[in-house]
């Protein structure tokens, strides 16, 4: 892979982390107004019936395999599904410092995974970003927090493997996501996984539905479906599998630290929640590690290329 096509991949996963980082500001919003289920449901049926009519205009509908209709399956059970049912539950549980140092731990779970079940060889250097992202990540989520949230103390077993579980459903997400990337387009992934994480929210939503009252949201509260619909759905799920398709797992992993540093800016900005030094080196800590990351994979690709003396100075 030539470094214009490397550049594409770095800028397609840089779009799709922030766009996933918005969603955390404008779900607070969204949340406010909707059940979590009826929420999740609406926005996953609004992307399913965009994405299929692009798919059919674009691509046509693949030839899937048992093996990649399981996949697809179980990438959207782990990381549409459980991953919001286990963070939401979980972070009302478990106390703000401790729930953003087991969050801040993604990065260096995906690269572990990796390790263990794909047999990535991750060179040292790969090692250090990850590390730094979840460093710059925790500093983001843990320093200047009260100990515990309000009406949160105490140990929580219950709470704690929740928020496990939701990391390790995100890690799977990335992982099975980029098994799948081989053989079916990014487009294609996005599709399938979004129908089947609209059709896993479907009881819960609908048994929401049936004592919601629809007259009540504003125009503003649809807008705001609507975005997490097309924009952080169809337009980031694709340039997240168009991004990791391309580039090794560990880079893949530190640049999910730009979901911490997107909903972080976007706070301040739109919910205008106060941004303190912390945030600011937690935020150039995880800069670094992509940064880092990214230069790895590079002089990882030349050293491994037959021509690489040839090329080096």
């Amino acid at each position: 892979m030539n470094m214009k096509d490397t550049v594409k991949a770095y800028i397609a996963m840089s779009i799709a982390m922030t766009t996933v980082g918005s969603s955390i500001v404008v779900g607070k919003w969204v949340t406010q107004v909707f059940p979590v289920f009826l929420a999740s449901l609406l926005r996953f049926g609004l992307a399913s019936l965009v994405l299929i009519i692009i798919l059919l205009i674009k691509e046509g509908v693949p030839k899937l395999t048992r093996k990649e209709i399981v996949l697809l399956f179980f990438q959207a059970l782990t990381g549409v599904f459980l991953f919001n049912i286990c963070l939401l539950i979980g972070l009302q549980k478990t106390p703000a410092t401790e729930s953003g140092i087991i969050t801040s731990t993604t990065p260096m779970v995906i690269s572990v995974l990796s390790l263990f079940f794909f047999k990535e060889k991750i060179s040292w250097r790969s090692w250090v970003g990850v590390i730094m992202a979840v460093l710059g990540i925790a500093v983001i989520h843990v320093m200047g927090q009260a100990p515990a949230s309000e009406g949160v103390g105490g140990f929580s077993l219950i709470g704690y493997g929740l928020l496990c579980a939701a990391v390790i459903s995100e890690a799977l997400f990335t992982l099975i996501g980029k098994s799948l990337t081989d053989r079916l387009s990014p487009l294609a992934i996005t599709t399938f996984v979004t129908i089947w994480g609209c059709l896993l929210f479907i009881p819960l939503g609908v048994y929401q539905a049936i004592s919601y009252d629809f007259y009540h949201p504003a125009f503003t509260d649809w807008l705001c479906i609507a975005y997490l619909a097309i924009v952080v759905t169809v337009i980031g799920f694709a340039l997240w599998y168009f991004g990791i398709s391309s580039v090794a797992t560990s880079t893949s992993a530190s640049f999910t630290g730009i979901i911490a540093v997107s909903a972080l800016v976007l706070s301040n900005l739109l919910l205008h929640e106060p941004m303190g030094w912390n945030h600011i080196i937690g935020m150039l800590i995880v800069v670094g590690a992509i940064i880092f990351s990214a230069q790895s994979e590079r002089r990882s690709t030349q050293d491994s290329s037959p021509d690489s003396e040839q090329l080096s100075l």
